[in-house]
């Protein structure tokens, strides 16, 4: 597992020990950074179910100005702490212990919400849903949620919208945007 481009380029990340945590495969992650290397830029970015800390490292090494990182697990901080000192990003870095769906209560808003929970779980349907029930994203936000391929994740009602799926094996990508505020 490695940053693909940017400032942390060709870095080898640690890996979690364990079946619980599946990294995002290379060529997944570069799909996903694909679909947003647009709006990436100084955004606000929040890694949610962290694990390793890949996605939201890969996105401030590619000029985001912030990432927030959550996961349950202790180890799992820990180990995102490590890998963004490795890849010299802690300084736009803040990374929390504590349950995801908790936190998406906390009130802050993110330009760009990136979302890798565990496949058996349906933590993402959950979070998918509380994301938009408090409306976190700011105006021309993007959620970006993997899943197994045959999952079926819920509606989103207005200002969010489904965007676009894409697959990869047995990977799906879907891409939801919330509205600006032009209404």
């Amino acid at each position: 597992m490695r940053v693909i481009t940017g400032t942390a380029r060709g870095r080898r990340l640690k890996e979690l020990e364990g079946r619980e945590t599946r990294p995002t495969t290379d060529k997944v992650k570069e799909s996903i950074f694909s679909i947003i290397q647009f709006d990436l830029e100084g955004r606000r970015v929040l890694d949610l179910f962290a694990g390793t800390g890949q996605l939201g490292i890969e996105a401030l090494s590619r000029g985001a100005g912030e990432c927030v990182f959550v996961d349950a697990r202790k180890d799992a901080v820990a180990l995102v702490r490590e890998n963004l000192a490795l890849c010299q990003l802690t300084e736009h870095a803040h990374v929390k212990q504590g349950d995801a769906l908790a936190y998406l209560r906390s009130g802050e808003k993110f330009d760009i919400i990136l979302l890798d929970p565990p496949y058996a779980s349906d933590l993402l349907t959950k979070a998918i849903e509380e994301i938009t029930r408090f409306d976190i994203c700011r105006g021309h936000g993007i959620i970006v949620a993997e899943s197994a391929a045959d999952a079926v994740l819920p509606a989103v009602e207005a200002p969010y919208a489904l965007y676009r799926e894409y697959r990869y094996g047995k990977i799906k990508l879907t891409v939801y945007h919330r509205s600006g505020n032009e209404d």
